[in-house]
């Protein structure tokens, strides 16, 4: 693809999605646009909104909308509704101190970047994200990023070992700045203990189409993977900013002398302070054979994949790994299917996509977590 503007802000498996324009959309729709427009009056920039666009990937609950203003510029517009405000704009903070950092390294047009408050901050204050809350909806507005190349769907093996080395250089640059950037009020511990929480409950497991039996057993997965937080001593690990939903759909590489290298990233629905290692279920998804599918599954296969070790290895070399994370691969692996699957998939994903989704979460995914061992992996220390 050519370079350009933000493209749509599509994952691989939402391509095929289609949805119907029914007169409840068509009203959804209006309220939407008034939600943005007032937004960008409250955000008080002099420049007029001429059109808005939904660039949408029409998965989840957030709504994304392309500005365009009299002066010729545009920017993106995020609508968001799920979850909490204060979640929202706190994430925001971060994703934005995050990009101010990295202004020195070779990353600092990598991220789309959030708006700020319009003003000079309050003495001894950074500026402060631009948030619109309206009792309903939230609203951020971003840099709507240049796009150059999407990465094919299948990689060759080059083209693996130096995603892998562009990773490792990005999470290493990421660690350097992180203890500037306070931690988030959420974690994938918080997140796991709230599921345990809401499966235990009688009224709030009626969210969950599973029946007792099924209950039963997600609740022993967040237990177990709650268990296994503590044997790895997660709560001493470094914490980085990661953005997890490494979908070809969400970030651009240039092609410099024929190599790749990461060029831009906009999409930040999954973005937390984690450890390293929660990028890489979908950077081996990235890696694989199997390639970039509009009919998928979440399989745990990509991460015993050859190709993925030629990953691991290229970023290995550059931003070590020990043996503690590559075994905490399972964990992540876990972590997703129980929060982004269970716990938050009636909001990321179409209905026709949830429901098989969750059952495959308790009839195949959980337990392939169970069985895997991820062993092999540990080659790539010797």
């Amino acid at each position: 693809m050519a370079a350009g503007r933000l493209a749509a802000p599509a994952a691989d498996m939402r391509r095929s999605v289609q949805c119907m324009v029914s007169p409840v959309r068509r009203i959804q729709a209006a309220h939407y646009d008034t939600e943005v427009r007032d937004a960008w009056g409250s955000y008080g920039d002099p420049r007029a909104i001429t059109s808005i666009i939904e660039v949408s990937a029409k998965v989840s609950t957030n709504h994304v909308y392309r500005l365009h203003l009299d002066d010729g510029g545009s920017a993106i517009a995020k609508v968001s509704s799920y979850g909490s405000y204060f979640l929202f704009r706190e994430d925001h903070d971060r994703i934005h101190r995050t990009r101010t950092l990295l202004q020195p390294t070779r990353w600092a047009d990598l991220l789309a970047d959030v708006f700020v408050e319009q003003g000079e901050p309050p003495h001894g204050q950074t500026p402060r994200v631009f948030t619109h809350y309206n009792g309903q909806l939230w609203t951020a507005f971003y840099q709507d990023v240049e796009v150059a190349h999407s990465l094919p769907r299948v990689l060759t093996e080059r083209q693996v070992g130096e995603l892998g080395e562009e990773m490792a250089l990005l999470h290493r640059d990421c660690a350097d700045v992180a203890r500037r950037i306070p931690l988030s009020s959420k974690s994938i511990k918080s997140d796991a203990i709230h599921l345990l929480d809401l499966l235990s409950d009688r009224h709030s497991s009626l969210k969950f189409q599973y029946d007792a039996t099924q209950k039963q057993y997600l609740r022993s997965q967040c237990h177990e993977f709650l268990e296994q937080l503590d044997r790895f001593g997660y709560d001493d690990w470094t914490k980085v900013p990661v953005l997890i939903d490494w979908n070809l759909g969400n970030f651009s590489v240039s092609m410099a002398k024929h190599q790749i290298r990461l060029f831009s990233r906009w999409d930040y629905d999954w973005f937390r302070i984690e450890p390293r290692l929660l990028d890489f279920y979908f950077l081996s998804r990235v890696s694989s054979a199997t390639g970039d599918r509009t009919v998928f599954s979440y399989s745990p296969h990509t991460l015993l994949e050859p190709r993925f070790k030629t990953f691991l290895t290229a970023y290995h070399r550059i931003y070590p790994l020990n043996e503690n994370e590559l075994l905490f691969l399972r964990e992540v692996y876990r972590f997703f299917i129980l929060n982004y699957v269970v716990r938050e998939g009636d909001n990321f994903f179409q209905p026709e996509y949830w429901r098989r989704l969750q059952q495959e979460a308790v009839s195949l995914c959980l337990p392939a977590a169970e069985r895997l061992d991820l062993r092999p992996l540990l080659d790539i220390l010797e």
